[in-house]
């Protein structure tokens, strides 16, 4: 991880935690000290945990699957919904519909009826019908579209699911966890780390320190794209030159032995802790 990103990680704020009247003692291991009242959390965690989670986010996009994006807070939305739609990925911004993973199939039926209502509108059969029920219908697509619109390309369940703040994102990691998905989570000092499999342990707070951590994010998905697509021609290659088809892989990955930080990543996020202790 280079020098720029952490002065970046630095400079938005990331190390920055709650006040220590509002902190969870389960995040003491992620905490390098305080000042003035304020947690300051150890900017060394912070790169181990963001090393972990765009390793294993490159990994699960090079195996085939999606990463949905969830961040329904006001400071996180522009940045989720901005970087995951540029990377092609699924997102939530507004509110966290029950069942969104656990009953997948009616959300899927309520996008079907949000297609069904762009018909409508696209083909103006809308203004055949009384106002009364042409308010009630467009009402129902402004609805379905705010809540479900960025996930109306998701044709399966994701391969993991990442959140900014596991204390309002509750729901989505409930969900996550009945069906076994993987989660990545920012995560500040009044959170619990056992929310999540992989904690990134940050800042969830400032537009900034999101932002760029949304900016890691989507580059790790985007690696995992290129590798897909290198992937796939490689394969289609070698079954061209066989006269065969290829063979299927299997997508599941363990991402906490093959996601370890590096000799060279552990020393820069040494050097920026010096830097936060100055």
């Amino acid at each position: 991880m280079s020098d720029a990103l952490v002065k970046d990680l630095l400079d938005a704020g990331i190390h920055f935690g709650q006040r220590r009247s509002n902190w969870d003692p389960r995040m003491k291991p992620y905490i390098w000290g305080q000042r003035n009242r304020i947690h300051i959390i150890d900017i060394r965690q912070t790169v181990r945990g963001l090393l972990l989670a765009k390793k294993f986010i490159t990994k699960t996009v090079a195996g085939g699957k999606d990463v949905v994006f969830v961040g329904t807070k006001r400071q996180a939305k522009g940045s989720v919904e901005e970087l995951a739609t540029d990377v092609g990925m699924p997102w939530v911004t507004e509110r966290w519909l029950g069942g969104t993973l656990t009953n997948f199939r009616t959300i899927r039926e309520r996008l079907k009826r949000l297609e069904e209502l762009e018909k409508l509108v696209d083909s103006g059969e809308i203004e055949t019908y009384s106002k009364k029920m042409t308010s009630q219908l467009m009402r129902e697509k402004r609805k379905i579209t705010r809540n479900l619109q960025g996930i109306r390309e998701m044709n399966k369940l994701p391969g993991a699911v990442v959140v900014i703040d596991t204390k309002r994102e509750t729901n989505a990691l409930r969900e996550a966890r009945t069906l076994r998905i993987p989660t990545i989570a920012l995560i500040d000092t009044d959170g619990n780390p056992g929310d999540c499999d992989i904690p990134v342990p940050g800042n969830d707070d400032s537009m900034r320190s999101i932002a760029v951590i949304m900016r890691e994010f989507t580059a790790a998905v985007k690696d995992g794209i290129a590798a897909r697509t290198a992937a796939a021609e490689g394969a289609e290659a070698a079954g061209e030159q066989d006269g065969e088809q290829p063979k299927r892989r299997s997508s599941r990955v363990k991402f906490a032995a093959d996601a370890a930080p590096t000799t060279e990543d552990t020393e820069v996020a040494a050097a920026a802790a010096a830097d936060t202790t100055k």
